[in-house]
């Protein structure tokens, strides 16, 4: 089992594949700009998650509260009502700071700050 004696062209050739290579994927690096995408995609999809447990999460606390103190005070279920509508408005409330906070462009300036 012998070896094969080496050849310099061939290697040569494979060198010059091998920088050829190299120089693509370093303009492809330099090119590339952002998240691509598919990265964006997934970035707006956990943000409309963010947004609709927010939303949900402020009607289960109101209505926990507002259940809680109708057992506790035996009364109908009026705070029940009034406290779950006062924890989905908390839930758009939140919703809209979040929307506002993705509205922003990354170092820029505050619309309080004119």
């Amino acid at each position: 089992m012998a070896e094969e004696p080496r050849n310099d062209a061939k290697e040569g050739d494979h060198r010059h594949r091998l920088r050829d290579l190299e120089a693509r994927l370093a303009e492809a690096h330099r090119n590339k700009s952002g998240p691509s995408r598919g990265e964006e995609h997934f970035s707006q999809a956990n943000q409309a998650w963010r947004m609709v447990i927010e939303l949900v999460s402020g009607l289960g606390i109101g209505f926990g509260i507002g259940y809680g103190l109708d057992v506790l005070f035996g009364t109908l279920p009026i705070l029940l009502v009034l406290f779950t509508l006062l924890g989905f408005a908390a839930g758009i409330k939140t919703m809209l700071r979040t929307a506002a906070e993705m509205g922003k462009t990354p170092g820029g300036k505050d619309d309080n700050q004119a």
